[in-house]
């Protein structure tokens, strides 16, 4: 019986240190994957040979395993591409947004408020207008679907990164939130439980106070006063989130691997972005955590948008976009059993990612220490200084 259990003893301890060196080594050699920002449909802003250049360069200095590139509608510029990652063992996805930027491409239905308004956009680029269209309608959720077998299937494609796979944010005031309120999303919330006319009701008495919260943590998010906005909330991610699900199942069904991009834990319910459910129906999902971009999926910068929209709800705390603060959201990705890939901004604008090496550096540092899989080196690797990447080597 003594032998039995050496025995065991041995194997739990060589358990823990074979999931030990794992973890070790996982932090020590995290996994990058990069972005190549396109522009929109119909006018590429690099051609094959420079972001080959790029990469080339790049790759040279850290492994990339990925690329996600898009969203312009030029063939060729994918398959020289995907010729040349393919060579170096490195996969090609296309980035494709889902509930904005398709108003282009095809007739789709626009998201509106509780009130039947449209929100208003921000408009930080050609191509990038952020106006979303309704996520329960089957018609745009088909036309994202239409859109990939129409234009990118033949290309060479290893999977799909999902963008804009949300509502409109507080960009356009709390309406931008308190959406979408058309007549299929109204039933979906009723099937929720939600009554919209109350909520509408409620909203009316209470003003920025329906926002009110008691409390915030990493891993159960803001604590809502009221319970109504709660379980609009919560209504809202199960309905949002649903619809993503099923657009990426669809994807899936053709052999693609699916990443999605998130907005940071803190702010990801008031968008429609359930973890547990995006999580459960991707590879890997991307949350922004973004300390130093001001515009939209910033972290600092949506949070401001938040309390300038409804300047007295109570309860927020005044978060500093630090470190500690980044640690808390990495920690609020920890539960989800699906790949891990934090965004962390490498490119610079003065005006828009003030970034620096030494930012990149600690950002990087931080995602090590929860040993996820690796990172993804956001948003536009064409417009990342190369201090930013030498520093990683």
């Amino acid at each position: 019986m003594v032998t039995d259990l050496m025995k065991r003893i041995l194997q739990v301890l060589i358990l823990f240190f074979a999931i030990s060196a794992c973890q070790s080594k996982q932090a020590d050699n995290p996994e990058y994957i990069v972005q190549v920002s396109l522009g929109g449909w119909h006018h590429p802003d690099y051609t094959a040979e420079q972001i080959i250049g790029r990469i080339d360069t790049v790759s040279n200095l850290i492994p990339v395993s990925k690329v996600i590139i898009g969203w312009s509608l030029d063939k060729e510029i994918y398959k020289e591409v995907g010729e040349f990652l393919h060579s170096r063992g490195i996969k090609m996805l296309i980035w494709l947004p889902v509930f904005a930027e398709t108003e282009e491409m095809c007739e789709s239905s626009a998201a509106v408020d509780l009130w039947g308004n449209v929100p208003s956009n921000y408009d930080l680029t050609a191509g990038e207008g952020f106006s979303f269209n309704c996520p329960s309608d089957p018609h745009n959720r088909a036309n994202v679907i239409a859109i990939y077998d129409n234009c990118f299937s033949d290309c060479g494609f290893d999977g799909v990164f999902l963008d804009r796979i949300r509502t409109q944010s507080f960009v356009s005031g709390v309406g931008g939130v308190l959406n979408c309120g058309c007549e299929l999303c109204v039933e979906k919330f009723r099937n929720e439980g939600i009554d919209i006319e109350a909520i509408k009701a409620e909203w009316e008495e209470k003003g920025d106070d329906f926002l009110s919260v008691s409390g915030y943590t990493p891993a159960d998010g803001f604590t809502f006063v009221h319970p109504a906005a709660a379980a609009f909330f919560k209504a809202k991610g199960h309905i949002v989130s649903g619809a993503v699900a099923e657009i990426a199942d669809s994807l899936r069904s053709r052999g693609l691997e699916i990443g999605m991009d998130l907005y940071a834990p803190f702010m990801a319910p008031f968008v429609g972005q359930d973890y547990e459910i995006l999580s459960a129906h991707a590879d890997f999902i991307k949350p922004m955590l973004y300390r130093q971009t001001f515009a939209p999926a910033g972290m600092g910068f949506e949070y401001d948008l938040l309390k300038n929209a409804a300047p007295n709800a109570k309860g927020y705390p005044e978060f500093a976009m630090d470190l500690d603060f980044l640690h808390s959201q990495l920690e609020a990705m920890e539960p989800y059993s699906c790949g891990k890939f934090p965004g962390i901004e490498i490119n610079y604008r003065a005006d828009i990612a003030p970034t620096s090496p030494e930012y990149v550096t600690e950002s990087l540092d931080a995602v090590m220490s929860h040993h996820f899989n690796g990172t993804v080196l956001s948003w536009n690797i064409m417009e990342a200084p190369l201090a930013h990447l030498d520093c990683l080597r």
